[in-house]
């Protein structure tokens, strides 16, 4: 059950973060409330966003996550931070290099990463009790949602380029997954690898 601690352990935890060490490049945008650039087309999430998700996941502090696109570590930096332990998978050998290297000097132990296809999850790490997709899908994919585990929560932007509903989907204790619509968000695709 959601209680007032864990949201104000959450909120500690992020404003503990400081921003600018997830930046390799526009650190002077490190204190503003946007989007901001990380290279090959990506993007770092406005810090309130990645709050707000973070809160919309409803982690406990021994929750197994999975994260789909790592950027630049700053949104895996604080579900370390409030989980047990983080799987992260980037598709972008650069940015899971930077990512990695960022991560493991800073100290984050509790953290497992892979470069690869972040639709197709992590299935030899499955079942996971949380799943937060940070790049915008058009359909939710089957491998992510079969990879939850009871009880567990998937948030995760859908839509077309430009405007996406982020969606929560909670598996019930019998396995039916419940949908919930919330915030209207822009995220950059979800790059899907051909079979």
């Amino acid at each position: 059950m959601w209680d007032l601690a864990q949201d104000m352990r959450i909120r500690k935890a992020y404003g503990g973060l400081d921003r600018s060490l997830f930046m390799k490049e526009h650190r002077e945008l490190a204190g503003v409330d946007a989007p901001a650039p990380i290279g090959w087309g990506q993007t770092i999430s406005q810090p309130s966003l990645v709050l707000r998700m973070t809160l919309m996941l409803l982690p406990e502090p021994d929750s197994r996550v999975l994260e789909i696109g790592t950027g630049s570590g700053f949104q895996t930096a604080l579900l370390s931070l409030v989980c047990g332990q983080v799987y992260t998978v980037e598709r972008l050998e650069p940015l899971y290099s930077r990512a990695r290297t960022r991560l493991m000097k800073m100290g984050y132990g509790n953290i497992s990463f892979r470069l690869g296809d972040g639709s197709r999850g992590w299935p030899q790490e499955a079942p996971f009790d949380r799943i937060l997709v940070t790049a915008a899908a058009r359909d939710i994919p089957a491998a992510l949602s079969e990879q939850l585990g009871p009880g567990g929560i998937l948030l995760i932007p859908v839509g077309s380029p430009g405007l996406q509903q982020l969606i929560r989907l909670i598996r019930s204790p019998s396995g039916e997954l419940l949908r919930e619509e919330l915030d209207l968000v822009r995220f950059v695709p979800l790059v899907e690898e051909e079979d």
